[in-house]
């Protein structure tokens, strides 16, 4: 099994894809804004697991990278609370 088989990261896969088609709608003058933020973050969350599963052996780096996704999560909450 590779990364792109954990459940977490299918539904931050799901959920940064259905932010990019939603932020397609955000107005023009967001665009450098909210609308890259908010498209940026989501995607790192998938990213950042990706990276944590394959130095999953080594636990600081593991720790490092879940903590990651969990920040870049929360900033994409923070940018969906303003769009």
């Amino acid at each position: 099994m590779s990364f792109r088989g954990l459940t977490v990261y299918q539904k931050a896969f799901h959920l940064a894809m259905e932010i990019f088609e939603i932020s397609k709608t955000f107005p023009s003058e967001e665009k450098y804004s909210l609308t890259d933020q908010i498209r940026r973050s989501s995607r790192s969350v998938c990213s950042s697991i990706g990276e944590a599963y394959r130095k999953r052996q080594h636990e600081k780096y593991f720790v490092n990278k879940i903590s990651d996704a969990d920040m870049e999560n929360t900033e994409t909450q923070v940018w969906i609370e303003f769009s």
